[in-house]
């Protein structure tokens, strides 16, 4: 019962989400994330960490506010390269062997599609090399081999043109031209997710053997259960990085859909209060966050990971109590949130909740049920934060912290995270040559609501629900079309009145059911 109690919200929704626990991190038992004791003090640069960090409830805005000459010496001392790191598309669970899955990361439209040859899955650059067709609109040959759609051209895992069958059999092997090669992305399946490298440059083939995707415990522990789930967000990175680590605005903006940690005395009816929460180290890879019973951690450049620390034992002497807090403390759950840059004003949120208890409930309850309560928790801050990052956008975003107010201690992770892209990575996301800094026009509010193309098509578990449900739904009314045929076409002596009565309240029945 425990574990059920980790997916239950308010009865409108109940056990259908588990994203209510994104930002209630006081409710779980996560493995906490050591720190070296040994850590060097920060420098002057990094005094606002130190100043969060104090027994001082306000954060004085000075602190927040660096000179720009400051901000471009540091960008000037070590730089971010965006471009060099593993970037993660979707989770192996919601992808299909049998076709090619067009993707977008970091504005590079890729083609993802599994090997049978190598058993294996791989990444090409989405264009023949013939005329530019995007390779995701072709299909998988009965060699197993990747084909054009537009002229049948294939290629293997490795790039390499196989088949041309335009080319004369007994003329010369143009097939074999470099020019003819697919362009092949380092690609590996790490956590039970594909990962790329987004540069096809020979001397990054081997990349895997130097450098490798972020390394998360539980994900890789049999003894855990982990769901994932995928969407395609209406905002960008910055935005959906800096939301996921703010707990403050979730009795707000997640009002009667998640459960929050309430103050002892309620000053309004969300039961807002304040956040106790501090940055211990920030550096080039990153920061670690620390909170109320537990702490965070940023793995730049996409994953947010949180936890709490396991309750300790209160000690009252009691055998059974003992053997409780034994069990209370082995308990482990963590929150993992990985967050793709697609393009200006577009992200891809990839989330994972592992933990080692109440692992049959995963195994009953199918993903999709899941789904439906963590994608209206999306759903109810989506609006706002895409209009926010159009606000952030006019008025710059090296401008951010002038612009924002942010004076409480509860805001101390965004503020980090934007310190970090400050000193870093430029202030913001670097498209390179890809793109200008607009962010594309906001369709209706109903289009950005759109659950079926942001979610739906790219999940398997819930697309397959989809489909079956409107199977459901069509049956439900043919069978309340014929019951109102049968009482109607019968003849009144032949069917008693109770009767006539029951088979027309089965057809409303079936009709309201297909609704």
């Amino acid at each position: 019962m425990e574990a059920l109690k980790i997916f239950s919200v308010s009865p409108i929704y109940t056990s259908t989400t588990a994203l209510h626990t994104t930002h209630n991190f006081t409710n779980f038992h996560f493995t906490p994330i050591t720190t070296n004791k040994n850590t060097p003090k920060l420098s002057k640069s990094s005094k606002l960490f130190t100043r969060l960090s104090s027994s001082a409830s306000v954060v004085e805005t000075e602190s927040i506010d660096p000179p720009e000459s400051k901000l471009e010496t540091e960008v000037k001392e070590e730089k971010f390269d965006w471009f060099s790191q593993w970037y993660p598309l979707m989770p192996v669970c919601d992808l299909d062997t049998r076709v090619p899955h067009a993707k977008k990361v970091l504005g590079l439209d890729v083609v993802v599609w599994w090997d049978r040859n190598e058993n294996d899955w791989k990444v090409f650059l989405d264009a023949c090399p013939h005329r530019l067709a995007p390779l995701s609109e072709g299909r998988i040959d009965q060699w197993g081999r990747l084909q054009c759609v537009y002229h049948g051209w294939c290629f293997n895992g490795s790039g390499d043109c196989k088949f041309i069958p335009q080319a004369p059999p007994d003329g010369p092997p143009v097939h074999t031209s470099k020019k003819a090669c697919a362009a092949a992305y380092p690609s590996t399946v790490h956590h039970d997710i594909v990962w790329f490298w987004p540069n096809i440059d020979p001397q990054y083939k081997d990349i895997i053997k130097t450098k490798k995707p972020p390394y998360i415990p539980e994900l890789d522990d049999p003894s855990f259960t982990a769901l994932m789930g995928n969407r395609d967000i209406p905002y960008g990175y910055e935005v959906l990085l800096e939301n996921l680590m703010d707990p403050s605005h979730v009795p707000y903006a997640h009002y009667g859909l998640m459960r929050t940690k309430q103050p002892k005395v309620k000053l309004d009816r969300e039961g807002g209060r304040p956040v106790e929460m501090s940055i211990q180290k920030i550096d080039i890879n990153g920061f670690i966050g620390k909170q109320e019973l537990g702490g965070s951690k940023f793995i730049a450049p996409c994953i947010f990971y949180a936890y709490t620390e396991p309750l300790e034992n209160q000690g009252n002497g009691s055998a059974s109590s003992a053997e409780a807090n034994k069990k209370e403390k082995q308990r482990r759950a963590a929150l993992i949130f990985i967050c793709v840059p697609v393009s200006p004003g577009n992200s891809r949120l990839i989330w994972a909740f592992p933990r080692n208890f109440g692992i049959w409930i995963d195994k009953i309850v199918p993903r999709w049920i899941f789904h439906i309560g963590q994608n209206l928790i999306l759903d109810s801050d989506l609006y706002l934060l895409h209009v926010e990052e159009r606000k952030i956008m006019d008025l710059g975003p090296a401008n951010w912290q002038k612009s924002c107010f942010v004076p409480t201690k509860s805001d101390v992770l965004v503020v980090g995270f934007r310190r970090w892209l400050n000193k870093y990575a430029g202030g913001q996301f670097n498209w390179g040559r890809k793109f200008n800094k607009s962010l594309p026009p906001t369709p209706p509010r109903e289009q950005l609501l759109d659950r079926y193309w942001s979610h739906v098509v790219n999940c398997k578990s819930c697309s397959a629900a989809h489909k079956t449900l409107g199977a459901v739904e069509v049956v439900l009314q043919l069978v309340s079309i014929v019951s109102i045929g049968i009482a109607a076409a019968t003849k009144q002596n032949a069917m008693p009145a109770a009767a006539r009565t029951s088979v027309v309240l089965f057809a409303v029945a079936c009709f309201a059911a297909s609704k």
